[in-house]
């Protein structure tokens, strides 16, 4: 897309960048996004390392010379060997979560990767700016998994606002109306997650894939508030019962604690019920299995449609 800086940064032709999904985001999804013009992003976190590098080369081998990205979480006890393997296998891009790249960004910036930070709030992002960050991905409480406490509506115009870097929009992203609605906050492209856990190049179980499609518009609620670290997920047996304890005033250690290992149960071995089925408000606009490349497309094909509606309301 002409004049779009997220586009020149980091390589892409289409303003549109593959949420990383633990447990879901490999090589194979990553490397069908970036083939399809968008940027793939492999979920690096607590990945071991010898895991990570074989997603890296599926992901090459399927993206071709086209940019990918990894997903860090910097809290992560082997993330210094995870940017080692970065480095040795030629990623382009990282994105960060879980903590502040500061003490990384040397390293990163020396083999010329662009770091995007996931954030949450104005004073994260415009302390990521500070340290080098080439754009940031402004997330709200809308995205699946862990999420803020700031709508994706309030918190991008103010990110745009205060820092020069692009910034890029993350959060209840299911179709044209959206995307164009990302640019109306001033961002420059998108972060998509849901829409792509049912990309016939993910991995993820089927029987979550069913549990998306079949999603309707309260499906989602957010657990584990309190703790300070809330989860979007569909609503199941889980859900109620991590509400239930939160009501009944469990410590954070216990609710953490029963929540270990949930999204693996769900993601890889298919519990739809006892296992953390995370996803974004949108999941109701999520309703049939595409290629990733259809989904790119698709997004692209509905801005435009709601480009030219929106002209046509103002003329």
């Amino acid at each position: 897309m002409k004049n779009n800086r997220v586009c020149e940064i980091l390589g892409i032709e289409y303003p549109i960048i593959q949420g990383a999904m633990a447990w879901i985001a490999d090589g194979s999804l990553a490397g069908g996004v970036s083939k399809a013009g968008g940027l793939g992003i492999i979920a690096g976190g607590g990945m071991p390392l010898d895991n990570l590098r074989r997603e890296i080369k599926i992901a090459k081998e399927i993206a071709g010379d086209k940019p990918f990205g990894v997903n860090l979480m910097l809290m992560m006890g082997n993330v210094e060997q995870q940017i080692d393997i970065c480095i040795e296998e030629g990623v382009r891009v990282v994105t960060t979560g879980a903590g502040n790249p500061g003490v990384h960004m040397k390293k990163l910036k020396g083999a010329n990767i662009k770091v995007v930070p996931v954030v949450a709030s104005v004073a994260l992002a415009k302390r990521m700016e500070r340290i080098g960050a080439d754009a940031v991905i402004a997330e709200g409480l809308e995205g699946g998994g862990h999420i803020g406490e700031i709508t994706t509506m309030a918190l991008t115009p103010q990110v745009v606002e205060a820092v020069e870097i692009p910034v890029i929009l993350a959060g209840g992203i299911g179709g044209g109306k959206q995307f164009l609605a990302a640019y109306a906050l001033g961002a420059e492209g998108i972060q998509v997650g849901t829409k792509f856990l049912v990309a016939e190049e993910c991995n993820v179980h089927d029987n979550y894939k069913e549990a998306i499609i079949k999603a309707k518009d309260r499906s989602t609620v957010s657990t584990g508030t309190f703790t300070g670290h809330p989860v979007r997920v569909i609503k199941n047996k889980l859900a109620k019962e991590m509400m239930n304890l939160e009501k009944a005033g469990a410590s954070v250690e216990e609710i953490e604690k029963f929540g270990v290992g949930k999204l693996k149960l769900a993601a890889v071995d298919g519990d739809v019920k006892e296992g953390s089925v995370m996803a974004g408000q949108v999941a109701s606009m999520v309703r049939k299995k595409e290629t990733a490349l259809e989904i790119i497309l698709s997004l692209i094909n509905d801005l435009e449609i709601e480009k030219q509606r929106l002209i046509d309301y103002l003329a």
